[in-house]
């Protein structure tokens, strides 16, 4: 077969750098792991070779791939978008800036598509995390004991039909919807601090839906939605009902974790099938 090389990590924050790590020595592969200064879980990458680089050192991270063998990227866990005044990039970070040119400013999606460009100009080829945790996507239906009502596969219609007007003007990946009525819809803060938000707007009657679903066209290698138990206490909390989401493309942090606790608060966790994502 010969020498594949090894898979580089580019870890933000939370759990899922380290489970691709060891899914990829699962598979058979050797990893190194790029954990992002001030994002990364050094105690979750303590048992993998890595390094802890500053995000806008990109001469050292790009060195260190390159001493690694590293042809084969994952970019994986959440980083929150700096202000760039806080930067500091080093010479090749200023050089890489200066070819994302105006993406810089653009949406999430704009952005982090082209970074995906520039790393593969570079030499690299960027793979999705979905390729290394395939038992994390999820499947189609309800997957825990509590099944979506006919009020909530309304909510979850209409959450997909928002999502995909959303994705045209590249915001988010995740909105609320209760009998009809968006609650909030995902920016910049995340679902979590979204789903906060939701508590204080909660209407009479039954709980809201959160749907989450990638953008229309988005590339899944730089960005996919993620539910965690974290999801679910917090939907449970600020008095939702269940929780939505695209198989496939959507990665569960802890797929057993999640169906327990749906099942615990008596939410539905739910995979949009393909005639929920049916133009209507």
């Amino acid at each position: 077969m010969g020498d594949r090389g090894c898979i580089g990590i580019l870890a933000g924050s939370g759990p899922l750098p380290a489970q691709v790590a060891a899914a990829a020595i699962a598979k058979g592969r050797k990893v190194f792991v790029i954990g992002f200064r001030d994002f990364a879980d050094r105690a979750l990458l303590e048992p993998y070779p890595h390094e802890i680089i500053r995000l806008a050192a990109a001469g050292d991270i790009l060195g260190a791939l390159k001493r690694n063998n590293c042809r084969e990227l994952v970019l994986i866990g959440p980083v929150r978008r700096p202000a760039w005044r806080d930067l500091r990039p080093d010479a090749e970070g200023a050089r890489i800036l200066a070819r994302l040119g105006r993406a810089i400013f653009s949406g999430d999606d704009g952005l982090l598509g082209a970074v995906v460009r520039v790393l593969g100009e570079e030499g690299f080829h960027v793979r999705g995390a979905h390729e290394f945790l395939e038992h994390a996507t999820g499947r189609s239906g309800t997957l825990g004991r509590v099944l979506p009502d006919a009020q909530a596969k309304q909510d979850i219609a209409r959450g997909v039909e928002v999502l995909k007007v959303m994705a045209a003007l590249d915001i988010g990946q995740g909105c609320v919807v209760q009998n009809g009525l968006v609650l909030a819809v995902e920016a910049l803060e995340g679902t979590d601090a979204m789903l906060g938000r939701c508590g204080r707007l909660m209407q009479a009657g039954s709980g809201g839906v959160l749907v989450k679903m990638p953008k229309t066209g988005q590339d899944v290698r730089a960005d996919m939605p993620t539910i965690g138990p974290e999801t679910l206490e917090n939907a449970a909390r600020n008095g939702l009902r269940g929780v939505a989401f695209q198989p496939g493309v959507t990665l569960m942090t802890d797929p057993a974790g999640c169906v327990k606790l749906a099942d615990r608060y008596g939410l539905f966790l739910y995979g949009l099938t393909p005639e929920d994502l049916k133009e209507k």
